[in-house]
C-alpha cells in the first residue's frame, strides 16, 4: 500500500512540474518605478524639447554648487545673465593656478588645443583654422587671432577661462570637452605661445637699422 502511494505521489509531482514548465510567462509583470532600472539616455547636444513638452524638467547642466568627482581647480564665478558682464569683468582678477607646463604637459596640452581650438583659431594660433581657411572655409567670420593681436595677448587668463568655460560671442562653451584643469592648461599654452612670439620678434626689431633722421628728403 505504501509503495503504491509513493508511486502515485511521484507521478503527481512529475505531472505538476511538467505542467508548470509548459506555462512559461512570455510577458513580464508590472515594473515599479521603471526609470530607476532603465534610465533615459540622452546625447549632450541632442534636442530635448520633447521632454519639456512632456512636462519633464531637463536642462543638461550640472546641479548648481556641485562638482564632478575628480574635478580640480574650481572656478568661483558663475555665468553672467544675458546683458550682464559683472562676472566676466571680475574674471580679469582670477589668476591661473597653472604657473608652468612640463615638456610632457606642454605636448599633451598642445594636442588638446589642436583638437578643441585649432579648428577655429588655427594650429599657429593665427585665427586661420580649417573653418575659416583664408576666408574660403565654411565659417565666414575670422576667429580671434590669439598670437599677433594685442587685444588677446593682453587679455587676462581668468577672462580667457571664463570665455572657454561659458562661451563668449560666437564661441560656445567647452566645459563638456575640457575639464577645469585642462582649460587652465590650454590657456597657459596660449600665453606661452604669445610670449614665445614676442621673444622671437624682439631680436628682429633690435637688428633693424635705425632711420637716419638727418637724411635729406
Amino acid at each position: 500500500m505504501m509503495k503504491k502511494l509513493s508511486i502515485i505521489a511521484i507521478t503527481l509531482f512529475t505531472a505538476a512540474v511538467i505542467i508548470s514548465c509548459s506555462d512559461v510567462k512570455r510577458q513580464p509583470g508590472s515594473v515599479y518605478m521603471p526609470d530607476m532600472a532603465n534610465s533615459r539616455a540622452y546625447e549632450t547636444y541632442a534636442d530635448h524639447s520633447n521632454l519639456t513638452e512632456a512636462g519633464i524638467f531637463y536642462n543638461n547642466k550640472p546641479v548648481a554648487g556641485t562638482m564632478a568627482r575628480g574635478e580640480e581647480l574650481p572656478f568661483h564665478l558663475t555665468k553672467d545673465a544675458p546683458g550682464d558682464t559683472t562676472n566676466y569683468t571680475a574674471a580679469k582678477l582670477v589668476k591661473n593656478p597653472i604657473d608652468s607646463l612640463s615638456a610632457a604637459e606642454f605636448k599633451e596640452t598642445e594636442r588638446l588645443y589642436l583638437i578643441n581650438c585649432g579648428v577655429c583659431h588655427g594650429a599657429k594660433l593665427n585665427g586661420n583654422g580649417p573653418l575659416y581657411k583664408d576666408g574660403n572655409g565654411p565659417y565666414a567670420a575670422k576667429p580671434a587671432t590669439l598670437v599677433g593681436d594685442a587685444k588677446y595677448e593682453a587679455m587676462p587668463e581668468g577672462q580667457m577661462f571664463y570665455s572657454v568655460a561659458y562661451g563668449k560671442n560666437m564661441m560656445g562653451s567647452y566645459a563638456s570637452q575640457l575639464n577645469r584643469k585642462q582649460r587652465w592648461q590650454v590657456i597657459k599654452y596660449i600665453k606661452l605661445k604669445q610670449a614665445a612670439s614676442k621673444a622671437s620678434a624682439a631680436p628682429a626689431m633690435a637688428a633693424a637699422p635705425a632711420k637716419d633722421s638727418t637724411a635729406k628728403k
